[in-house]
């Protein structure tokens, strides 16, 4: 994996171009390269993970006397399919890299090369005869991609910190901004890069740059079909498809591990790499994250229904993997605050981010890739609002019944500017439309495809944002199998009454995975992400907000009504601020979060 970032019609003088790449290091701290072409400057930061020889970017090709350069951040699970087609076409190669097979093949066919790539991946080519550029990112949205037209010129970079670092470059919040922080986030519409006139390529979406204008373009989204096959076909070919997209993606130069948290995507990964690398007599290594006493404080609830320890324990001897934990402290998880933040450029998910970025500081000492359950919740069915009659009667985003608390947050100024329930009834209604739908599909069946579109165009970007962002500010590659498109595609049209199978979330993954995990993880009830209980770690962010509180000067009080904030330290929220996790004590780290954001990015209110 890697970091990428250009400019087009802009000027780049060695210490624009030394400022930017100091931004893009931590993503890629194996190698740095630049590539000027004319007007057009192209840079790169590695982390070097196949061919490390050979895969040195920016790379160059000429094809049939047209010149085209490339920079990319990405794994590509096909290469080998891919390379042969090509080199049956008459194209030579000189590594085995998956960069060099990419830009191949785009100069064979231009954008349909993205309908042959089975991958993840942002990247951008530059032609030099025709003097355009073309950016593309994968179809679930699993690496970055972000740009402005600033002046007369073109930015792009993986992460907005890249993009803020050219001169020039406004820090900039209007109050479509400030709704998406307080109305939506962590989570964000599609597209936005909160910052005004940023934006964010979306997920199986590509792009031109030329003559000054970009050519935005969807190439891929989810397609509704009718299922003809039975059930116990359409476990056979879940299975077949799962484990396919496992063993793919375990493809590397380097060694990898994979999280284990107990649960049934993590263990089922990391069951079949444990079994892949005893065919070499190599020992799989798994990663595992505890708090400090939390046995002592953990109370069961709907969302987490018991402790993840007991189902590692199982699946650590069943594997007999190289297991290693970390446990954090809530004086570790404060200490994350500043840097998550910084890592994602935005406020996040409070300390579900701290949590994640010294989890994945410490499995980086160990390896450089490691795999992930992320989006089989999304595509198979995992979460509560799945199944709960009273959620899916409603409108609006299921993780975020709570508007009215969100806008209450607001000074009148925002308050005013901002209406809360027109601005996130308007991204529903959006989201919804683009929904392919059979038209005789029934009602029931309706609101569940509504529901897959939902997660997978909102809920699931933002835990994807936080697992890329957090892995790689520590230089770790991480890989989600669950978020093969063949897997989505399939699932799509799979009837609910088969992916909930007897009654239980993502039944249909459970039952097709029958023989793999021990039973007690195979049927176990979904956990979501371990979180802190313990007291302290709240008193500790309340102590941080009563700080920001009494400081007059704090950012946040431009656009936070300090009774808001005071009334938060005494609150207990019915339904939590995002998602299953970010209850009070999130809630709280979360506008810390913002405030030094506020503060740390300059962010200039418009």
């Amino acid at each position: 994996m890697c970091a990428i970032a250009g400019m087009i019609n802009l000027k780049h003088t060695d210490a624009v171009v030394d400022t930017m790449l100091d931004t893009m290091r931590r993503r890629g701290p194996d190698d740095t390269g630049t590539e000027i072409i004319d007007n057009c400057c192209l840079l790169h930061t590695r982390l070097a993970i196949i061919d490390p020889a050979g895969g040195k970017q920016p790379m160059t090709i000429c094809v049939n006397g047209e010149i085209y350069t490339i920079v990319y951040n990405g794994e590509l699970y096909n290469t080998n399919e891919i390379r042969n087609q090509l080199q049956k076409m008459g194209h030579t190669f000189t590594g085995h890299s998956d960069t060099e097979v990419v830009l191949h093949a785009y100069a064979q066919w231009r954008e349909d090369c993205l309908q042959q790539m089975n991958g993840i991946f942002a990247f951008a080519v530059w032609e030099n005869q025709g003097r355009r550029l073309f950016l593309a990112r994968d179809r679930m949205g699993v690496k970055p991609l972000f740009y402005m037209q600033h002046k007369n010129g073109f930015i792009f970079a993986s992460e907005i910190k890249t993009i803020l670092a050219y001169p020039g470059v406004p820090r900039e919040l209007d109050a479509e901004g400030v709704g998406e922080i307080f109305l939506l986030g962590p989570g964000r519409t599609p597209g936005s890069g909160v910052f005004r006139n940023i934006f964010e390529l979306k997920p199986g979406y590509c792009a031109y740059f030329f003559d000054r204008r970009i050519a935005v373009k969807q190439y891929w989204s989810l397609k509704d079909r009718e299922h003809l096959e039975s059930l116990e076909d359409t476990a056979d070919h879940v299975r077949y498809l799962v484990l396919d997209a496992i063993k793919r993606q375990m493809v590397s130069d380097v060694p990898i591990g994979t999280f284990l948290s107990g649960g049934l995507d993590s263990s089922l990964i990391s069951s079949v790499c444990a079994e892949k690398l005893l065919e070499s007599n190599e020992k799989l290594t798994t990663f595992s994250v505890d708090y400090k006493d939390n046995a002592l404080y953990f109370k069961p609830e709907k969302f987490q229904p018991n402790s993840d320890n007991e189902y590692i324990h199982i699946m650590q001897k069943k594997m007999d993997s190289n297991h290693h934990w970390t446990v954090l402290t809530p004086d570790d998880l404060l200490s994350g605050l500043q840097s998550a933040t910084l890592a994602r450029d935005l406020p996040g998910m409070a300390d579900v981010d701290f949590s994640l970025l010294l989890f994945c500081r410490d499995i980086r000492r160990e390896v450089k890739v490691a795999l992930s359950g992320e989006c089989a919740d999304e595509i198979f069915g995992g979460y509560p609002w799945y199944t709960d009659p009273d959620v899916l009667a409603q409108n609006g985003f299921p993780w975020s019944q709570n508007a009215a608390f969100r806008s209450s947050f607001l000074n009148k100024n925002y308050y005013d500017k901002v209406n809360s329930e027109e601005f996130i009834m308007e991204r529903y209604k959006a989201a919804l439309s683009e929904c392919d739908i059979r038209p005789e599909t029934p009602e029931s069946e309706r609101r569940i495809k509504r529901m897959v579109n939902l997660n997978q165009q909102w809920f699931m970007q933002t835990l994807l944002d936080r697992k890329d962002r957090m892995s790689m500010y520590n230089g770790l590659e991480v890989r989600v199998p669950f978020c093969d498109h063949r897997i989505a595609e399939y699932m799509y049209g799979v009837p609910w009454d088969f992916k909930y199978y007897r009654g239980k979330e993502k039944g249909l993954l459970r039952y097709a995975m029958r023989g793999i995990l021990p039973e007690e993880v195979l049927w176990r009830k979904k956990s979501p992400y371990p979180k802190t209980w313990d007291p302290y770690y709240t008193k500790l962010v309340k102590e941080s907000l009563i700080v920001v509180i009494d400081n007059k000067n704090a950012p946040i009080h431009q656009i936070v009504s300090k009774d808001a904030l005071e009334a938060l330290l005494n609150s207990d929220n019915h339904w939590p601020w995002y998602g299953q996790l970010m209850r009070t004590p999130q809630t709280i780290a979360y506008m810390l979060q913002i405030n030094f954001w506020l503060a740390q990015y300059n962010i200039q209110l418009v």
